[in-house]
């Protein structure tokens, strides 16, 4: 669903720039935790979902975990529809409803290298990934790499309450 932008003018769903999230930055990310709802549930992995907007608030790809192979992930999966030439790419921002992965044993490249490949300079999170499956680590390597990443912690019990049956298994609970 590419090249579109939702509720509004596109000027208003322009992501923020920098280290705070602005309105259209918590819009976009509620697209994104909405986006995890589609994920077919698994014991073993989150569910996610990523929204890739263009500095003009243009959609240019968006994906959720699960959504064409079991071991996609958000990130990738949105990427994956992507020209890796596209120059919207340097002032686009990747909205993920969980931080993307550092670590990954089903695929050969982590999402935060994906995103790190794909030369975005900004990313917005609703929570960090909690130790259950693997260490965590991806924002921490975002930044490393100079990427911005901006966390909205009033939206991390939705993003977490999608993921409430996963997080019980494991005993993390849901908050």
């Amino acid at each position: 669903m590419a090249d579109r932008a939702p509720g509004g003018p596109e000027a208003e769903r322009a992501p923020g720039r920098g280290a705070t999230a602005s309105d259209a930055d918590r819009g976009w990310l509620s697209e994104a935790i909405e986006l995890s709802r589609r994920c077919r549930p698994s014991p073993s992995a989150f569910c996610v979902g990523a929204v890739l907007v263009s500095a003009d608030g243009t959609v240019m790809a968006q994906g959720f975990s699960r959504e064409r192979d079991s071991r996609d992930h958000a990130e990738e999966a949105a990427l994956a529809t992507l020209d890796p030439g596209d120059l919207r790419l340097a002032s686009a921002t990747l909205y993920s409803s969980l931080e993307p992965c550092r670590f990954r044993a089903s695929r050969p490249r982590s999402c935060s290298e994906l995103i790190i490949a794909a030369g975005l300079r900004r990313v917005v999170i609703a929570w960090l990934e909690p130790p259950i499956f693997a260490k965590g680590g991806g924002a921490e390597r975002l930044r490393d790499a100079g990427i911005t990443v901006v966390e909205v912690p009033e939206l991390a019990a939705e993003a977490r309450a999608v993921n409430a049956p996963v997080l019980g298994a494991h005993g993390a609970g849901p908050t």
